[in-house]
C-alpha cells in the first residue's frame, strides 16, 4: 500500500458504491452541475480528483490511467469497498476500462460518459498540436470545448470552462495525461470482459461520437449498452444533467433489480 490517497467526496449512504471519475479537463468540479440530484439512498458515489487535479493539483506521479486504476483499487480498498461500480468522463472512462483490465472481480458495472476507448485515439498531426499546446494555452482549450460542444454553447460558458479548467489542473501533468489517454492501445486486455458496460454519447460531440463507440466499446463488451443524448456535446454533465443521471442510474439500477 502506497503512502498517497486520491482526494475525494463522497455523497449519499446507498449499498451500491460508485467512482465517479473525472475527464482530462477538470476535476472532481466536472460533477457539480449532477450532484444535488443525484439518489443518495441508493448509492453512495465517491467523487476524486485523480493526480494532477483538483486536491491532487501537486502531487507527483507518472499521470497515467494505469496509475489512477491503482490508486482507485487502493482508496477502495481504504474505504472498505470490495465492489463497486465506476462512472467516467472522457478521459475518466479509460481509467474505468484500465480497472476493468486491473481488478475485474471488483467491478459491478461500468459507466463510460464520452468514453475514450481503450485504443486510445489517433488524432491528426494538427489537431494533436492543438491538444497538447492546451496544457499552456487557453485559447486551445477553449476551441477544443467549442468544437466538442457542436459549436452551439454561448460564449460565456466556454469561457467558464476554460477557468475551471486552469484552476483544477497543473498544466505539466495535463500535458502528460495526453500521451496516456490518447497514445495507449490496451484493448487487447479488456476484450471480451462480462462485466456490464455503458457508453453515453453526446449527438453534438464530433470526437466520441456514437458511430466509434459502436466500433469499439460494443464490439469488446458482450455485456454492452450505447445510449445518445441529442441535446449533449462531450459535456453531458453540464450541458444535460437531468438526462444524464437518468440513463446512468437506470443502468446501474438494473443490477441492484436483479436483471
Amino acid at each position: 500500500m502506497t503512502s498517497f490517497v486520491l482526494p475525494h467526496e463522497l455523497h449519499g449512504d446507498g449499498a451500491h458504491k460508485v467512482f465517479a471519475v473525472h475527464g482530462w479537463f477538470a476535476g472532481r468540479a466536472a460533477y457539480a452541475a449532477v450532484l444535488p440530484d443525484l439518489d443518495r439512498t441508493a448509492f453512495t458515489y465517491a467523487l476524486v480528483d485523480l493526480r494532477g487535479y483538483g486536491g491532487a493539483k501537486h502531487a507527483v506521479g507518472a499521470f497515467t490511467t494505469a496509475e489512477a486504476a491503482a490508486d482507485l483499487v487502493e482508496l477502495a480498498d481504504r474505504l472498505g469497498w470490495e465492489r463497486f461500480s465506476v462512472i467516467g468522463h472522457s478521459m475518466g472512462g479509460t481509467v474505468a476500462q484500465r480497472l476493468l483490465a486491473l481488478a475485474p472481480e471488483r467491478l459491478r458495472r461500468i459507466a463510460g460518459v464520452s468514453p475514450v476507448p481503450a485504443s486510445g485515439l489517433s488524432l491528426p498531426a494538427e489537431q494533436w498540436q492543438l491538444f497538447a499546446d492546451a496544457a499552456h494555452r487557453p485559447e486551445n482549450r477553449r476551441a477544443i470545448i467549442d468544437v466538442t460542444t457542436g459549436g452551439r454553447r454561448p460564449g460565456a460558458w466556454l469561457d467558464r470552462m476554460v477557468t475551471r479548467s486552469l484552476a483544477d489542473s497543473d498544466a505539466k501533468a495535463f500535458r502528460a495525461w495526453l500521451d496516456s489517454w490518447a497514445g495507449e492501445d490496451f484493448h487487447a486486455e479488456v476484450t471480451g470482459a462480462g462485466v456490464p458496460a455503458l457508453a453515453v454519447t453526446g449527438a453534438l460531440d464530433p470526437a466520441l461520437s456514437s458511430a466509434l463507440l459502436q466500433d469499439t466499446w460494443m464490439r469488446w463488451y458482450p455485456r454492452g449498452e450505447l445510449r445518445e443524448l441529442p441535446s449533449a456535446g462531450h459535456y453531458a454533465m453540464d450541458e444535460a444533467p437531468l438526462d444524464l443521471i437518468h440513463v446512468v442510474e437506470e443502468f446501474l439500477r438494473a443490477e441492484d433489480a436483479g436483471e
